[in-house]
């Protein structure tokens, strides 16, 4: 079976990919949680990991670092990671490689932290320029593929490398489209996405570094995660 090392789940939303790609498609793996480790230099798993990140997937002697290829790795060996119609296929690499490397202004203001949320003091032009284009990229999946999801009608990987992006629009709550809403709020409903969020708000340790990130783009409103142990 395969084993998939990930971070807090509270904040680590390169481990929610792949994660919810195997829970919501049914492919079966343990995993592994780690917590993130202060003041190494962004690198907090050196111990297993050869990046010294997160996520990590093991198959037997295989180890398979970074969200994109864990995805390929899967797809390789699972015919339901990606969608099988060949047009639909290409538009959704295209779309979660995008996702994987760019929305800079997104990632940067609006980190992963499920539990809070958060108003923001500004929406910067860097940050609106983002959400048009998670706007129209959106859209465009929904208008060349007929939903719900955004290469059709299966939920697929270029679903999971938006995942927490629906997070990011819960916590913060910057604006889009009522169509990019809908579809965030369907991420957010299915029963893998809720069972990531009942186990991060259950968790009562704390990276402090992800959440002054949250405290200096904004003001935390809301604080929904259990009491921190110290």
């Amino acid at each position: 079976m395969y084993t998939l090392h990930i971070a807090n789940k509270n904040y680590s939303s390169w481990s929610l990919r792949p994660w919810v790609l195997m829970k919501a498609t049914g492919i079966p793996f343990e995993e592994q949680v780690h917590r993130f480790v202060p003041n190494v230099g962004g690198k907090s798993f050196t111990g297993f990991s050869p990046t010294g990140k997160v996520p990590l997937l093991v198959d037997g002697d295989t180890a398979v670092w970074d969200s994109l290829a864990i995805v390929e790795y899967l797809a390789e060996r699972h015919d339901i990671v990606w969608p099988k119609d060949g047009r639909a296929r290409a538009w959704a690499r295209s779309a979660a490689a995008e996702m994987h490397s760019g929305f800079q202004h997104l990632r940067n203001i609006c980190n992963m932290n499920v539990g809070i949320r958060v108003k923001l003091h500004e929406v910067t032009e860097g940050l609106k320029g983002d959400l048009a284009r998670l706007d129209a990229l959106w859209h465009d999946g929904f208008t060349r593929f007929g939903g719900p999801w955004l290469a059709g009608s299966t939920f697929t990987a270029v679903d999971a490398f938006f995942a927490p992006v629906a997070y990011r629009l819960q916590t913060y709550n910057p604006p889009v489209g009522d169509e990019a809403r809908a579809y965030a709020q369907r991420l957010l409903a299915l029963p893998a996405m809720q069972d990531w969020t009942r186990a991060a708000l259950a968790e009562d340790f704390r990276d402090h570094p992800h959440d002054e990130e949250s405290r200096v783009v904004g003001t935390i409103i809301e604080d929904m995660r259990a009491p921190e142990k110290v």
